[in-house]
């Protein structure tokens, strides 16, 4: 019955598609905010066309074949799209199954006088959708990561500015926790930064930083190391009370560092060091 069920799929690809509308239109999830009704179709029609279009007596119960590809590619397109979109896994995967339900319902309005047989050739239907659900929630998965990893890499990014604040003085204030990953990044913005203003002094600012223990400390000790390879100097302000008593409990040797408790300490030393002076010049007279 296989030869005739994959055949009838192909002849009743239109009603499987009006179905399969009807079943998402109806859906109380439908997220009419993120997608249109003419891109779901389109959507729906594309995926609907490849499924039948590369079905075979050959390939209809073995979901490794080759010709799958096709379907798997265009499914897997539209999974990563409504990830991006901002559709939830439920809802991605409905569109899947609302698909088995239409497909289903036209089986059983085509055989209806061997119930074994409708039966056996169910079976192989949900086997086949029931593949591509999870096609379509490895898709899925692997598109919301790359849509976090890409937040990630813009939050660090942002979390993590190269403020120059005079001429040849860079400041870089550092908000939340320091690991091997970021330290990388702050050391390559940092670093390209001096490059290319020919700054002499750096100042990191962790008053932003929760915590420091022996890890950030060495990632800051490298920083540091790093800076003064390019010529630069490098000062560590925003030394709370609570930091200064955790480093000296750790045994951290920041000795050979040039601390200040806060960024206008830091910022003083700095004119000092290039032999700059900030005076005040009086009120202004209001007119």
């Amino acid at each position: 019955m296989s030869l005739k069920t994959h055949q009838l799929l192909k002849n009743k690809k239109k009603n499987i598609l009006e179905l399969w509308m009807k079943n998402q239109l109806a859906d109380e999830g439908l997220r009419e905010d993120l997608i249109s009704n003419d891109e779901l179709r389109s959507q729906s029609e594309e995926l609907i066309t490849a499924l039948v279009g590369n079905l075979s007596s050959e390939n209809f119960t073995n979901f490794d074949a080759d010709e799958w590809s096709p379907v798997i590619e265009i499914l897997g397109g539209i999974a990563i799209t409504r990830a991006r979109q901002g559709f939830s896994p439920r809802e991605t995967g409905n569109f899947v199954f609302s698909l088995k339900e239409a497909i289903l319902e036209v089986l059983q309005q085509e055989i209806t006088n061997d119930p074994t047989v409708l039966f056996q050739e169910s079976l192989k239907v949900n086997r086949i959708m029931d593949s591509l659900s999870v096609v379509t929630f490895e898709t899925f998965i692997k598109g919301r990561e790359e849509v976090i990893l890409r937040q990630t890499d813009e939050i660090t990014e942002i979390s993590t500015p190269v403020i120059r604040v005079w001429d040849g003085i860079l400041a870089l204030p550092i908000i939340g926790t320091l690991d091997s990953a970021r330290t990388q990044i702050v050391m390559e913005n940092l670093l390209q930064e001096i490059v290319e203003t020919g700054s002499s002094i750096a100042i990191l600012d962790i008053s932003g930083v929760p915590a420091v223990d022996s890890l950030v400390a060495q990632h800051l000790i490298k920083t540091v190391s790093a800076t003064r390879l390019m010529g630069a100097e490098c000062i560590i302000s925003g030394i709370r009370p609570e930091i200064a008593q955790t480093v000296v409990h750790l045994g951290i040797d920041l000795s050979n560092i040039i601390t200040k408790a806060t960024l206008a300490s830091a910022l003083a030393y700095s004119f000092k060091v290039m032999r700059l002076e900030v005076k005040k010049i009086g009120t202004i007279s209001k007119f």
